[in-house]
């Protein structure tokens, strides 16, 4: 199976196999940016859907670790909370 770079300028991406030097360094010439994925596929087809799948992926990634990082203070507020008050009604 082939392998295949990816290279990117504004939002066209162009798809191209691995041993298609020239090509990628006229890609580079033009102001595209070789993309840090690259993939084996049957075709550019299929390696272009799985590009497409990787940076959703990434993108779905981010926002999980936002999320979690915006709701970690709130739970050790809210255990905090908790422990103070367990801890005052266990004095009592």
């Amino acid at each position: 199976m082939p392998e295949y770079l990816f290279f990117k300028k504004g939002k066209q991406t162009v798809v191209l196999e691995r041993s298609d030097t020239d090509l990628a360094s006229r890609l580079t010439d033009q102001g595209y940016k070789k993309q840090f994925e690259e993939v084996s596929a049957t075709d550019e087809n299929h390696a272009l859907a799985r590009f497409a799948d990787i940076r959703r992926e990434k993108r779905i990634d981010q926002h999980n670790f936002i999320a979690g990082a915006g709701a970690m203070p709130l739970i050790g507020v809210l255990t905090a909370a908790a422990v103070f008050f367990c801890a005052k009604n266990s004095q009592t």
